[in-house]
């Protein structure tokens, strides 16, 4: 099992990375009024120590139905549980969800906590090389990429901007990230794809 690798820590929560597979694979805690919430967990040492420092097990959290990782193991540890892409929200969590996409083939919501500016995305937004053009901060989801979502996100003014695969933005840089990468979504692909073929051509030197 992996180790505990933490990061994105602040006063209501944190994340950790797993970086065992191709991709890191980052998942949050989030502590409201001393419950706590998981999104997109992956199981690790020390996981359930940690959570139960942080205040009671309330419910796990799956924002991508391709996300649910160790979501059910963790649930089964923690005794709650689980809510997958939970379009209607969640009884008694202080979160809204804002639907990305309801499709048969991909199915996610964002987490959006008011009350810290928290924002949570589990594939729409990243910080990895495939996701960001030209060196942005933030990008869209190559795939979502022609449609962004606006109708979603936009307007939100995030103080935190955490991401499913690595590491988060926090303080006034977050909401410009994401204001940019929404703005600039369309514009980026060419980019986007550019950078794509110029690793690619290098891998093969």
């Amino acid at each position: 099992m992996p180790e505990l690798v933490a990061v994105d820590e602040t006063e209501f929560g944190f994340g950790w990375v797993d970086e065992t597979g191709s991709v890191p694979r980052t998942s949050h805690a989030l502590a409201a009024d001393g419950r706590v919430w998981v999104i997109d967990p992956v199981l690790v040492d020390g996981l359930e120590e940690r959570l139960r420092a942080l205040g009671e097990p309330a419910g796990v959290l799956v924002l991508l139905d391709r996300h649910r990782r160790d979501s059910r193991a963790v649930a089964a540890l923690l005794g709650v549980p689980v809510h997958e892409t939970p379009f209607d929200g969640v009884e008694g969590a202080p979160f809204e969800f804002r639907r990305i996409l309801r499709s048969p083939v991909w199915r996610e919501v964002a987490l959006w906590w008011p009350e810290r500016r928290v924002l949570v995305a589990a594939d729409a937004l990243g910080r990895l090389g495939y996701m960001t053009a030209g060196g942005e901060p933030l990008g869209i989801h190559p795939m979502l990429r022609p449609w962004p979502p606006r109708r979603a996100l936009a307007g939100l003014a995030p103080e935190h901007v955490l991401v499913g695969h690595g590491t988060g933005l926090h303080g006034a840089e977050a909401s410009r990230a994401l204001a940019a990468a929404l703005a600039n979504a369309r514009r980026g692909i060419a980019t986007l794809v550019a950078d794509g073929f110029r690793a690619a051509s290098r891998r093969l030197r």
